[in-house]
C-alpha cells in the first residue's frame, strides 16, 4: 500500500468552498460566549505555540484523586457513605451538611476514617472557619492528618448575596483560622479559590477563570496579613473549577487555569505546582429524566482527567432531583474508576498537548481569563467588584445569552431539548434542604438550573 498523502490547507479550503457553495469560509468560524474565535481548522502552519500543562503529581500512585462528595445531616448517614466510598475506590472526601457544625457530629461522621491516609475536605460556605475548627478538633491533633479546610469566603459571599459580617472580616477570619492551625497540622490545606459559583450562575469560562485567580490573590494577601509565610499560604491553596459535558472547552479551561496560576505566582517568586479540584456541573443536570446525566457526567470526568486536574468530584446523576442514593453514588465512583483504570486516561501526561486546536484554545482561554482577572483587580479586587455589582452584571449578561441560546434552539441538551424520552424511568433521590434565602446585600450569583428548567417545556 502507498503512503497516505499529507493534506494541505489549500486542498482543505477547496473542498470546504465546494461544500459551502456560495457561502464564505468565514462562516465556519464561530465565537464562544467570551467572544473568542474558534476556527474550523488548525494546522502546524498557524504558528501555534505549544502548551505543556501536565498535572503536578499523582495521587498516592493514582493518576488523580477520586474525591467523593458526602452530603448528610446525620452523622451516622455521613459515616456510612464515607466508609462505603473509601472502601470502594474513593481516595478523599468532601463533606457538607449539618455534620460540619460541631466537632462531635463531625467526629462521629469520620469514625474509622484514617485522616492520615484519606484527605477530608469541607464545603461549609461562609461558615468555613467554624467548620475548619471543628475538623481540627475531630482530627485530635494528629500531625499527619491530611485536612482540607477549603475555606472559600468570596464564593460563599457571591452565592448568598451577602454575609453576616463585612466580607473583609470573613477573609481575615479565614486567614487567621489557617494561621492558627498551620503549626499543629503541617499537612493541612487551608483555602479554595474556585470559579464554581460563576459557572453555576451561567457565567463564561473566562469569567470563572478570572474569579478563581482574583479569589486566589485575595486569599494569599489575607494569609500573609495573618502571619502565614507566602509559600505556606500558597501551598495551602487549592484552585477550583467546574467542568461540563462540553469537554474540549472544559479541559482547555482546566489547562488554562494552570497557565494563569503560573502567571500569578511567578512575579511573587513562587515556583509551586498548581493543584486543581474540578467538580461536575450542576446546571447541566436534568431532573425529570436523569439517566442521560450519566453521559454528561462521564464527559465531565473525561474533561477533568484529560485536562490534568489533581482531584475530580462527580455528582450523582440524580443530583438535580435530590441527594443521590447508594446506587447513584456508586455510579459516580465507578465512572471515575472506569476512566482511570480501564480507559487509562492518566497514563499520559497532558494528553491534550500537541493538539493545535487544544493548545490554541488553552492559550486563548488563559488570555481571556487573565483579562477578566485584571479587570477585577482594576475594579479594586474581587470583593470590591462584587460589592459594586460590576462582576455580577457581566455574569448576568452571559447567563441571559446562554438561556436565550437554549430557548432559541441554537444550543441543545440531549434528553432535555432534543431526543426527549416521553416516558422516562424515575430514579430515587432524597429531598434536598431548601436553599438559603439571599441576604440582599449584593446581587447574588444564583445557581442556574439550566437543564432542569428546560425540561417541562421539552416534555410537552
Amino acid at each position: 500500500m502507498g503512503a497516505f498523502r499529507t493534506p494541505t490547507r489549500e486542498a482543505w479550503e477547496a473542498a470546504a468552498r465546494k461544500a459551502l457553495k456560495d457561502r464564505p469560509l468565514e462562516d465556519l468560524t464561530r465565537r464562544d460566549r467570551d467572544g473568542l474565535a474558534i476556527a474550523p481548522l488548525y494546522t502546524a502552519d498557524d504558528g501555534i505555540a505549544p502548551v505543556s500543562a501536565p498535572r503536578a503529581a499523582d495521587a498516592d500512585g493514582r493518576a488523580w484523586d477520586l474525591r467523593m462528595a458526602v452530603e448528610a445531616d446525620s452523622p451516622a448517614e455521613a459515616n456510612a457513605e464515607a466508609l462505603t466510598d473509601l472502601q470502594n475506590g474513593a481516595a478523599s472526601l468532601l463533606l457538607s451538611g449539618a455534620v460540619l457544625a460541631d466537632p462531635d457530629p463531625l467526629g462521629a461522621a469520620l469514625k474509622d476514617v484514617a485522616l492520615e491516609l484519606a484527605p477530608v475536605g469541607l464545603d461549609a460556605g461562609i461558615d468555613g472557619p467554624d467548620a475548619a475548627n471543628a475538623l481540627a478538633v475531630a482530627a485530635k491533633g494528629a500531625p499527619r492528618a491530611r485536612l482540607m479546610f477549603h475555606m472559600d469566603p468570596l464564593s460563599a459571599f457571591a452565592a448568598a448575596g451577602g454575609a453576616p459580617r463585612p466580607i473583609a472580616e470573613h477573609l481575615t477570619l479565614a486567614a487567621n483560622t489557617a494561621a492558627r492551625h498551620a503549626g499543629a497540622y503541617p499537612e493541612a490545606d487551608f483555602f479554595l479559590a474556585s470559579g464554581r459559583v460563576v459557572h453555576e450562575a451561567g457565567g463564561t469560562n473566562a469569567q470563572a477563570l478570572g474569579f478563581a485567580a482574583a479569589s486566589a490573590l485575595a486569599l494569599l494577601k489575607a494569609g500573609i496579613e495573618a502571619g502565614l509565610p507566602l509559600d505556606r499560604a500558597a501551598r495551602g491553596l487549592w484552585l477550583g473549577l467546574t467542568v461540563d459535558a462540553e469537554y474540549f472547552d472544559a479541559l482547555a479551561t482546566v489547562r488554562a487555569l494552570r497557565l494563569i496560576w503560573a502567571g500569578l505566582t511567578a512575579p511573587l517568586g513562587l515556583d509551586l505546582p498548581t493543584r486543581i479540584e474540578v467538580r461536575s456541573s450542576r446546571r447541566m443536570l436534568a431532573a425529570r429524566d436523569p439517566w442521560p446525566n450519566l453521559l454528561r457526567l462521564t464527559a465531565a470526568g473525561f474533561a477533568g482527567a484529560v485536562g490534568g486536574a489533581e482531584a475530580i468530584v462527580l455528582d450523582g446523576f440524580t443530583r438535580a432531583a435530590g441527594r443521590p442514593d447508594a446506587f447513584a453514588r456508586r455510579q459516580a465512583r465507578n465512572t471515575q474508576l472506569v476512566l482511570m483504570e480501564e480507559a487509562h486516561l492518566g497514563r499520559v501526561d497532558d494528553p491534550a498537548a500537541g493538539s493545535w486546536f487544544l493548545d490554541a484554545r488553552t492559550r486563548d482561554l488563559a488570555a481571556a481569563g487573565w483579562a477578566e482577572f485584571q479587570r477585577l483587580e482594576a475594579e479594586g479586587g474581587l470583593a470590591a467588584s462584587l460589592l459594586a455589582g460590576a462582576f455580577q452584571a457581566r455574569v448576568a449578561e452571559a447567563r441571559a445569552a446562554l438561556e436565550a441560546a437554549h430557548a432559541g434552539g441554537g444550543k441543545a441538551l440531549v434528553g432535555v431539548t432534543r431526543f426527549v424520552d416521553p416516558e422516562p424511568r424515575p430514579a430515587p433521590a432524597a429531598p434536598l434542604p431548601p436553599p438559603p434565602a439571599a441576604l440582599g446585600q449584593i446581587a447574588p450569583l444564583s445557581p442556574l438550573p439550566l437543564a432542569a428548567a428546560l425540561e417541562p417545556e421539552a416534555a410537552r
